[in-house]
């Protein structure tokens, strides 16, 4: 009987490393040690703010209440994304949570869409939408299905102060037993014959011994890099953007349950309603516009006053060539960093720790898990990182940035999925790629690639019946949307955070 591992070693605090400490403490508290390593001397990137609906299932796994959780870190809602200017300036779309229609028979709702557009009868695609209905009227409500009704779902997520849902996760996590060091990690020490690390040593001397390392040490990559070696994947060549400008500002402007992304000269600049204030960012090319540039460009775009003073970050995109190496596992900044225009930063760290979870070693540290690990890990990072490349790809904008964006060759799997979709409208889901049908067909749309023709079965439908479908459908998501709170009022009556 192999034996099993006991102690495990979080090297790291900031969300990626508390996420990973309060999972472990609710799955394996029972079984394992878990110690986290952090320094206070050491701050966190904390860009991340904006989710999407899968990190609903993490909380609902520790056991926490939405609307405390809410609270305890100024979340509000989010129903979708909203992209402005990235098409062309003027334009806008968004990329909404939940099904858009409702198919018929074999066929997705856009065949029947794109029939009905071709024959002049079909409103703009996010009317038939329900999360973007609500969200373009600020309104919110927790929908459940309702029996023999034909509404859809609205799935949603959350905005949130990620330095605040750290804190909240270290309290869920020290009470079920975690135990925090604090510390700075001065070396390694590995062993001679697997090469696997055996321990860290602090800064203050004392030597912390583990069995299984995690990796939550940020950009840095102290274990991965440091001591695995591990190699880092360059994707800069589809994602030229380097440098990232935050600021939070005073809230004002529109309550959105929505984020909001911008384009910019050469970038995009996120907008993040909270509580409490608005988080906003400028993520851009340094090739093209200076640091001074992208400061004066974000600080002339806020909703209210600077809270602070522009915060700047230098990045990579690509990820670690492998997230696995012996007995050290990387999560978070140091796995890789994708930038957040679809807000994929906190479920990368979540769908890791559910890998994580699901493959926890024994002591053999077993070469096909740790192969099987890094190869799921691949395909996620990789089909995310071909949808945020594909907003940047169609693009009609004009300027020597979006310029470049606009001739450069795009990986294969995009390049295909495209040419599919440009044809006659297909889009294929793989295995168990992060974004949906749904999804893709948003944003493909809303990039200005339109199909050149639909599904032959879209054309069994008379056009009567095909625009009194349309029609019904829209009436119905109006209807519902209608009925919903406005956003500010659900958060009034549900999950306001205390004032101080």
């Amino acid at each position: 009987m192999t034996e099993g591992i006991r102690n495990i070693v979080i090297v790291g605090g900031g969300t990626a490393g508390w996420m990973t400490a309060a999972a472990l403490a609710r799955f394996a508290g029972k079984t394992h040690r878990i110690t986290l390593i952090e320094s206070d001397e050491i701050g966190t990137i904390g860009v991340g703010e904006a989710t999407i609906p899968q990190i609903r299932l993490f909380n609902q796994a520790l056991g926490l209440d939405e609307d405390e959780f809410l609270r305890q870190t100024q979340g509000t809602l989010k129903l979708g994304i909203q992209f402005v200017d990235w098409l062309r300036p003027g334009h806008s779309y968004m990329h909404a949570f939940g099904p858009v229609g409702r198919g018929l028979g074999l066929l997705s709702f856009h065949h029947y869409w794109l029939r009905a557009r071709a024959l002049g009868v079909a409103a703009p695609i996010g009317a038939y939408n329900l999360n973007e209905m609500a969200a373009l009227a600020g309104k919110f409500a927790r929908v459940a299905p309702r029996p023999g009704s034909p509404a859809p779902d609205m799935p949603y997520a959350f905005h949130f102060d990620a330095s605040l849902y750290a804190a909240y996760l270290r309290r869920y996590a020290e009470g079920r037993g975690v135990r925090r060091i604090e510390g700075r990690i001065a070396d390694t020490a590995r062993d001679g014959m697997s090469g696997n690390v055996v321990s860290v040593r602090l800064a203050d001397g004392e030597d912390v011994a583990g069995d299984l390392f995690i990796d939550c040490s940020g950009f840095r990559g102290l274990l991965i890099e440091g001591a695995m070696a591990a190699g880092y994947q360059d994707w800069s060549r589809y994602l030229p953007c380097d440098r990232a400008m935050a600021v939070p500002c005073a809230r004002g402007g529109e309550f959105t349950p929505y984020t909001r992304s911008t384009a910019r000269e050469a970038g995009w600049q996120w907008r993040i309603p909270l509580q409490h204030r608005t988080g906003n960012g400028y993520v851009y090319c340094s090739r093209y516009v200076s640091d001074d540039e992208a400061a004066a460009t974000l600080l002339a775009n806020l909703d209210g006053e600077a809270l602070a003073d522009p915060r700047p970050l230098r990045f990579t995109s690509g990820k670690r060539r492998r997230m696995w190496v012996g007995n050290v596992v990387a999560l978070g900044l140091a796995a890789g960093f994708m930038e957040p225009l679809e807000s994929t930063s906190i479920h990368l760290v979540q769908a890791a720790i559910s890998r994580l979870l699901e493959m926890l070693p024994n002591r053999d540290f077993s070469a096909a898990d740790i192969a099987e690990f890094n190869r799921q890990s691949d395909f996620e990072w990789e089909r995310i990182r071909d949808f945020i490349v594909l907003h940047y790809k169609a693009v009609e904008r004009e300027g020597p940035f979006w310029r470049e964006c606009r001739d450069m060759a795009v990986p294969d799997t995009l390049r295909d999925k495209i040419d599919r979709f440009r044809a006659h409208g297909y889009v294929s889901r793989e295995h168990e790629e992060l974004f949906t049908e749904a999804g893709w067909v948003q944003v493909l749309l809303g990039q200005g690639i339109v199909p050149e023709s639909h599904h032959p079965l879209a054309d069994a439908i008379g056009e009567a019946d095909l625009k009194g479908f349309l029609a019904d459908m829209e009436r119905l998501l109006r209807h519902e949307a209608g009925r919903m709170p406005l956003h500010a009022d659900f958060i009034a009556a549900h999950c306001a955070a205390p004032l101080h």
